[in-house]
């Protein structure tokens, strides 16, 4: 016998006003165009899945190693995932968890730095990321940012400027958004054996995983 067998309420008839706001919400994304790389227009089916008793879970670990029980169906939901998403990237490995860049960046400053260790992005103001080095996140707190920007004159990044920088302060990690041969941090990374690149991919990913690059 199923233990989900009750009939709960519909949104709109237990809280009308977020009810409302989401109409608003659904409202707004349909009549304006969307141009934040981070955000999708997702279809039916995605929604429907994003609203089942799977948000019911916690599922901490990974697929045949949690720390909870119970999560039989849960790990061949994560596994199928995975198994897609390598398919689809062409890769060996994917963790399919991180729900946006920040917690995907820091399992990277977790994996390859220590405390203090000195990382280079791109700074807020001039278009980088938060978790870049800004001031008041935790990489900015834990790691010792230098960040660089964009020339006044150009409004485009001084490829110069980028290398002197990472040959002066020698960062352990140097952050970017692209994985390009021509992108600043990438030629500096190829001229400093012991940096590592950490690309942050989410503009492109799509076009990726299409085969444009």
């Amino acid at each position: 016998m199923s233990v989900m067998t009750r009939v709960d309420p519909a949104l709109a008839d237990v809280d009308p006003e977020i009810a409302a706001l989401i109409g608003a919400e659904q409202e707004r994304q349909s009549a304006k165009i969307r141009l934040i790389p981070s955000e999708n227009y997702v279809s039916k089916a995605v929604l429907e899945a994003t609203g089942t008793v799977l948000t019911n879970k916690y599922s901490e670990g990974y697929p045949g190693r949690r720390y909870y029980e119970g999560q039989q169906v849960i790990d061949q939901v994560e596994t199928i995932a995975i198994e897609r998403a390598k398919s689809l990237f062409g890769v060996e490995h994917v963790n399919v968890q991180p729900y946006s860049g920040s917690p995907a960046n820091l399992a990277v400053y977790f994996a390859f730095v220590q405390p203090g260790d000195t990382i280079m992005g791109m700074a807020l103001p001039m278009g980088g990321h938060l978790t870049h080095g800004a001031p008041p996140t935790l990489s900015g707190k834990w790691l010792h940012p230098v960040q660089y920007g964009v020339r006044k004159d150009t409004g485009r990044v001084d490829m110069d400027q980028v290398a002197d920088l990472a040959r002066r302060e020698r960062p352990k990690i140097i952050v970017c958004s692209r994985t390009s041969p021509d992108s600043s941090p990438a030629a500096c990374t190829r001229r400093r054996s012991d940096t590592l690149l950490s690309s942050r991919r989410r503009h492109t990913r799509r076009c990726a995983a299409r085969g444009a690059r």
